[in-house]
């Protein structure tokens, strides 16, 4: 199923998707149906070794029964799924790219690089480039944060972990996924990163955080993020991106999983419904 997306009379019209992270440790299938339950847009596929999210032929068939399109791949470039798709990055991005053009979506979400990919990085942008133009897909590079530990002597240990660096507004990429549970771990400005992003800002990662050194993915509204006020700026700019909830769920009940994902999705449904023009 291609990525189309309803419209609202007088609402904006991008999408309010689901990670399949969002269902972690789950299954993909798992993901698609409680999506399509709870009254979802479309989903974001995460690619890691559940052979169903590497395999084209099985992600539309799950489309197609639950009538969600599929509006991004995240490709594998997480510490999680080093392993899978072999260890070579740009491999890795490659079969991201083929997946996305075989499912229907318009976008591929990546991280930047490890500080210890350094041939990886030193390509990183213009290999990005290279690829968005030959493919016509929209790679997404995502804002990361600085690796902190606890404190010694008074002050908190950083970690410069992503190469060029996990800013990705000080970056050449003509695409940008912004994640609101980064923004409160690396205790960014999430609204000033939008801004000067721009049109740049075309995926949106929707979860929250209290700026923990750890990457909470809280429910939007259970942190310090802005998480409304975002949406409703980008509701009254017509943006016509994805907002995609990926929260953590890992250790609740299938009850409480629930309940979180749809008060995830009454939220972004909330703010992002400003009228446009106002």
């Amino acid at each position: 199923m291609s990525a189309t997306y309803p419209s609202r009379p007088g609402r904006p019209t991008a999408p309010i998707a689901l990670s399949t992270a969002s269902t972690y440790p789950d299954r993909c299938a798992s993901s698609f149906a409680l999506a399509r339950q709870l009254g979802y847009d479309g989903m974001e596929v995460m690619v890691w070794t559940d052979p169903v999210t590497q395999e084209a032929g099985a992600l539309r068939a799950l489309s197609e029964l639950h009538e969600l399109p599929i509006v991004s791949i995240h490709a594998p470039t997480l510490l999680l799924t080093q392993r899978v798709w072999g260890s070579d990055p740009w491999t890795k991005v490659d079969r991201s790219i083929d997946l996305a053009l075989e499912v229907g979506a318009r976008v591929v979400v990546l991280h930047p690089p490890f500080r210890w990919q350094k041939g990886y990085a030193e390509s990183f942008a213009d290999g990005v480039a290279e690829r968005e133009r030959s493919s016509g897909i929209e790679l997404c590079v995502e804002n990361m944060y600085p690796w902190r530990a606890g404190r010694r002597a008074g002050q908190r240990r950083e970690l410069e972990a992503y190469l060029p660096h996990w800013d990705p507004t000080t970056q050449d990429y003509a695409h940008v996924t912004l994640d609101l549970s980064h923004t409160a771990t690396a205790g960014s400005d999430a609204l000033a990163m939008a801004g000067a992003l721009g049109e740049r800002l075309r995926h949106v990662h929707l979860a929250d955080g209290l700026g923990s050194v750890r990457d909470e993915h809280l429910v939007p509204g259970r942190g310090t993020q802005p998480c409304g006020e975002l949406l409703e700026i980008l509701a009254r700019q017509r943006f016509d991106g994805a907002i995609v909830v990926e929260v953590g769920t890992r250790k609740l009940t299938p009850e409480q999983r629930e309940i979180d994902l749809a008060e995830s999705l009454a939220f972004a449904r909330l703010n992002f419904a400003a009228p446009v023009g106002r």
